[in-house]
C-alpha cells in the first residue's frame, strides 16, 4: 500500500503537499520565524457551512522540535478559528509512532480523538 501512496517516496509527496497547501486560494498560512530562519508553519481551512475550522498542515523544523513551537502555532491558529466565527476545531494525523507527538501535542491543547475506520485494499 505505501508504494500506491507514495510512488515516488514520502518526501517527494510531502514537498508537494506542502506546496499545494501554501499556494491554495482557500487556505491561510502562518509562519514561525526566529532570527531569519524558518521553524514551522501552520496551515488553515475554514469550513464556513459546518463552522470548522481544520488545521490542514502543521509541521516544525526537526531541529526544532520539542520546544513549544507547534503548540505555539496551534494556539494561534485556534485563536483566528474562533475569531473568524468557528465553533469546532478538527485536525487528522497518522496512528503510527512517527506522529506520536503530533497526537499527544493535539490531546494536550483539548482535542478529542474521533473514532474513523479507513479500511484499503490494493486491486490488482
Amino acid at each position: 500500500m505505501y508504494r500506491s501512496f507514495y510512488p515516488d517516496g514520502w518526501r517527494v509527496s510531502q514537498l508537494h503537499a506542502v506546496e499545494e497547501v501554501c499556494a491554495a486560494a482557500d487556505t491561510k498560512v502562518w509562519v514561525a520565524i526566529d532570527s531569519g530562519s524558518i521553524l514551522g508553519f501552520v496551515a488553515v481551512k475554514l469550513h464556513s457551512e459546518s463552522s470548522m475550522g481544520e488545521i490542514y498542515m502543521v509541521a516544525v523544523d526537526p531541529d526544532s522540535q520539542r520546544r513549544g513551537i507547534g503548540t505555539a502555532l496551534m494556539e494561534f491558529a485556534l485563536d483566528w478559528m474562533k475569531v473568524a466565527g468557528m465553533s469546532v476545531a478538527m485536525v487528522e494525523t497518522g496512528g503510527d509512532p512517527g506522529h506520536a507527538p503530533a497526537r499527544c501535542t493535539y490531546e494536550k491543547l483539548g482535542f478529542g480523538l474521533f473514532p474513523v475506520a479507513r479500511y484499503f485494499k490494493k486491486l490488482g
